[in-house]
């Protein structure tokens, strides 16, 4: 297993996409093995896991749109994801 720390570059794996349901009015997480409907939170930072950025600046960021943005959460959501294959570190 990887250890995340704020130099980290996530991106989505290979066969996941992140799309957005107009029906629903909700973001989906499309991979092999299923979907899953990340909560807001989750979008927000799936939305910038590009392979470029590293997590201190996706936290900048989000920090930009949303108040009370912690590097501690956007770590345990990547950590989350990544346990579930759905995201990789560059």
């Amino acid at each position: 297993m990887t250890t995340l720390e704020m130099g980290s570059v996530p991106r989505l794996r290979r066969g996941v996409r992140l799309s957005y349901d107009r029906t629903r009015e909700t973001h989906v997480l499309l991979f092999p093995e299923g979907v899953l409907v990340p909560n807001p939170t989750a979008a927000a930072v799936l939305s910038l896991c590009d392979g470029v950025e590293d997590v201190a600046r996706i936290a900048s960021a989000l920090r930009e749109r949303y108040a009370g943005v912690r590097e501690e959460e956007i770590l345990d959501v990547l950590s989350r994801l990544g346990d579930r294959r759905i995201v990789e570190w560059t």
